[in-house]
């Protein structure tokens, strides 16, 4: 079912198309099932009698069946209006009471038990009897004894097989007449469900507010994570690795010329313990570079232009610090950009440009290279994207085969 196909866009079609389809039952079965709520309400009503402060929360379990039970008639399931609410009861009990969400599920409930109930009990017992006067005369086909069956409308008997026909004839465009009713107050009680329980605007716009907080908790965890690893490798790993070669080197110059096997091996294991520290430094700098931390975006874009295998032109200009997620994103897609031009573009000169433009700071990357870079085809891309998404940020990537290649950062800085 797509969102057009709805039992009001069935109903102005073509009649016998919509009676022998799906919809007059799933119209029936919505009104069914009101019923049987409503009956379910008034039977929890009683009970909640001896505690009547409960009954305001009646409301909640009923809107959520509702959202689910639109289901039967509407192509999209509706969303909760409610947030969600601090851990324990106390806290859950003050985020309901306080919202407007549950007022208008208790109002609606109230509605469920008395007008609704009606409205579609009426609209049930109108289409059943349409339907019974239809079938009558089958009673009278089936050969059964004079006067065994006797069908009684206010005054006059329906005691003879003509009676019969004559009072299925009528009761057939009435039927059709209900069928169309009953769909219609379905719709529109539908409808009438969905404008209440479904969340306001202002409900919208704060679970996109707590959602964006959620995340931004989120991001600043895992840079705090992220600079963590960086202080253990730091302060651990890497002190006992210097230590480590300064020990093989100390016995190297013990053992001076010394030519055998031992001195071989003393002078091997000194080689990949600088190498190994070599290459734990570059882990620690590729996680969190503490010139980052210290001096800012502009320092730690100047320290990865001097050590890029290429000319690089960093033109950084920021008024003051920005928010410690915002510079790690963008240092982290500033240096994977320089590591993927030098790797695959082949440039001869590469510029970094970043300047704040009100609340977004915008970083462009521009590359001389060979061009044709793709995110749809490589996962290194495709994570630049990612990672800017995270903070709610758009990444562009404009790079025509032959060059040039320009990536295009904008990130929002919040600060809180």
């Amino acid at each position: 079912m797509t969102p057009s196909d709805t039992v009001w866009r069935a109903m102005a079609g073509n009649p016998l198309r919509f009676l022998f389809s799906a919809w007059p039952w799933r119209c029936v079965a919505y009104l069914v099932t009101t019923v049987v709520v409503a009956f379910a309400v008034w039977t929890v009503c009683a009970m909640g009698a001896l505690f009547p402060p409960i009954l305001v929360l009646l409301g909640l379990p009923v809107g959520a069946l509702e959202r689910r039970r639109l289901l039967i008639v509407q192509p999209e399931a509706t969303p909760t209006p409610h947030v969600t609410p601090p851990p324990g009861v106390g806290g859950w009990l003050r985020t309901r009471l306080s919202e407007v969400a549950t007022w208008r599920e208790l109002g609606y409930t109230v509605c469920l038990g008395s007008v609704l109930f009606f409205a579609d009990l009426l609209a049930l017992a109108m289409l059943f009897f349409g339907a019974l006067l239809m079938v009558v005369p089958i009673f009278f086909a089936a050969g059964l004894p004079p006067g065994t069956v006797t069908f009684r409308m206010g005054d006059w008997d329906i005691d003879t097989g003509p009676k019969a026909i004559a009072v299925a004839a009528v009761a057939f465009p009435f039927t059709i007449f209900s069928v169309y009713g009953l769909s219609a107050l379905a719709g529109g009680q539908a409808a009438f469900t969905k404008w209440l329980l479904s969340p306001t605007q202002a409900e919208l716009s704060r679970k996109v507010e707590e959602l964006s907080g959620s995340r931004t908790r989120l991001v600043n965890a895992f840079e705090a994570e992220r600079r963590r690893i960086e202080r253990d490798l730091h302060d651990g790993a890497q002190q006992h690795l210097v230590l480590l070669t300064m020990k093989l080197g100390l016995a190297q110059l013990e053992m001076g010329d010394d030519q055998s096997r031992a001195g071989a091996l003393v002078a091997e294991a000194h080689r990949e313990a600088k190498q190994a520290l070599t290459a734990i430094r570059e882990q620690i700098h590729g996680i969190h570079p503490q010139i980052l931390t210290d001096l800012g975006l502009p320092a730690a874009v100047g320290e990865l232009a001097e050590r890029c295998q290429v000319p690089v032109e960093p033109d950084v200009r920021l008024p003051h610090r920005l928010p410690a997620a915002v510079e790690s994103t963008a240092y982290f897609v500033i240096s994977e950009a320089l590591t993927n031009a030098v790797k695959h573009a082949k440039p001869a000169r590469v510029r970094v440009t970043s300047w704040l433009a009100g609340q977004r700071l915008i970083v462009i990357v521009t590359d001389d290279g060979v061009g044709g870079a793709d995110p749809s085809r490589g996962t290194g891309l495709r994570g630049l994207v990612d990672r800017a998404s995270v903070m709610d940020g758009t990444l562009g990537i404009t790079s025509p085969v032959g060059g040039p290649t320009t990536l295009r950062l904008e990130l929002p800085c919040r600060y809180e």
